[in-house]
């Protein structure tokens, strides 16, 4: 019988044991974000100090493709397999929610006070949905005028003094062109990369500078297809078809291209900066997007991070306490001298207003916008088969603008209904 007993009491200890043993185990979660060198080193580098401050939580740092990433997301978190915290882009947000993807933040760790204390107002209508909040970004973005000082100083330009205007802007690039004997491009004065940052510089600024909007006050009706619209279009594909400084997949793509030092001026966004720091033999500048008419635009966005849904118990917690140590003043700092994204946080943002390529870009917050998408891949592609109508098989411009306003209207209707 005592035999039994000291079984008996064996045992008792050996569970006692195993459940402090399991209560005192880490807890693991994963974290997805798209690939993207210099935010996957920093993310490391962020992981590794989380853990050290938080050494019972482990975090997995899975990236996929940027082609395949919607895809993955689409396959995996339905099926109980994805992330806890996820990285996404802020046109997404609607497209998440809506295949409930993603989960309502806390209140108590992400209140409106504190949200509104942190980020930038434009912020915050970009990660609501139905009023409910659902993510929180590290970092924003915005466009700006990049531009080779080598290369104007070869055209006979003053480096220091890029274009201000787009009539400045076209002018320059027709002079900072080269053609081979064939009348080949070899040296694109302006990339014009429509799958880049192309298609935002149409929508957010172009068809705004020339005195039209991409959408109604809704944001659910399609309102370029005007003769403003149009106007901007034109101006568009002039340059590429008239004025040849640029094309679609010139070397491959813009980024290609304006490191080769192939070509002379690209709008591109401010995660660029951490990119084209590392070349040590380019002689860059940036600058504010050029206006027309006296008109300013920009448009900006960001990636943001959101804790997905079914996570919960413990994974939840370990996931609040990672989203906040991500998104904190200490993450915005290396985020901007990593990647070159600026601080989410428009106190912080300003305290850098003096670096010369960070200036340009925090400028244009000023009078940005930000396009929700409900779905950011399909918006793209209507701009870049509307261009490649136009500019591969002739089509006219107000009929391709027609055409493509229809096909997007149809994506916001089948989203919305």
């Amino acid at each position: 019988m005592k035999g039994f007993r000291k079984v008996g009491l064996a045992l008792v200890v050996l569970l006692i044991l195993a459940a402090q043993a399991a209560s005192a185990a880490p807890v693991t979660i994963t974290y997805w974000q798209y690939f993207y060198q210099s935010k996957v080193d920093l993310v490391d580098e962020l992981i590794k100090q989380f853990e050290a401050k938080n050494p019972d939580i482990k975090v997995d740092h899975v990236t996929f493709p940027y082609e395949s990433y919607n895809q993955k997301v689409a396959a995996s978190i339905p099926a109980g397999e994805g992330p806890d915290v996820i990285n996404l882009y802020s046109g997404w947000l609607p497209m998440y929610v809506k295949a409930n993807y993603i989960q309502q933040l806390p209140q108590a760790d992400f209140s409106d006070a504190y949200m509104k204390s942190t980020y930038f107002p434009f912020v915050m209508d970009a990660v609501k949905f139905g009023g409910k909040l659902y993510a929180a970004p590290t970092a924003v973005r915005t466009l700006a005028l990049i531009w080779n000082k080598k290369l104007f100083r070869e055209a006979g330009l003053d480096p220091e003094k890029p274009p201000k205007t787009l009539d400045e802007l076209a002018a320059f690039a027709r002079r900072l062109s080269k053609y081979d004997a064939q009348g080949n491009l070899i040296q694109a004065g302006l990339a014009m990369q429509p799958n880049g940052q192309g298609h935002s510089w149409l929508r957010d600024v172009l068809f705004r500078q020339f005195g039209g909007a991409p959408y109604d006050t809704t944001g659910r009706r399609v309102a370029y297809d005007s003769a403003q619209g149009v106007a901007a279009l034109q101006w568009y594909m002039d340059r590429i078809q008239k004025d040849k400084v640029g094309y679609p997949n010139f070397m491959t793509d813009d980024v290609t291209a304006f490191k080769a030092q192939k070509s002379a001026m690209t709008i591109d966004g401010s995660f660029r900066i951490g990119t084209f720091k590392a070349l040590p033999d380019l002689d860059w500048g940036v600058t504010e997007l050029p206006s027309h008419n006296g008109i300013q635009s920009n448009f900006a966005s960001f990636w943001t991070h959101a804790i997905v849904t079914g996570v919960k118990g413990k994974e939840l917690e370990a996931s609040i306490k990672f989203l906040k140590f991500i998104t904190s003043a200490e993450a915005m700092e290396m985020w901007l001298a990593k990647v070159g994204e600026l601080p989410a946080n428009p106190k912080i943002a300003e305290a850098h207003k003096n670096d010369q390529y960070v200036n340009a870009f925090m400028k244009g917050l000023a009078y940005a916008h930000s396009t929700i998408f409900v779905d950011e891949a399909g918006q793209r592609t209507v701009f870049v088969d509307m261009i490649d109508e136009v500019n591969l098989k002739g089509t006219k411009v107000d009929v391709a603008l027609r055409a493509a306003a229809a096909k997007e209207q149809k994506i916001l209707d089948d989203f919305w209904k």
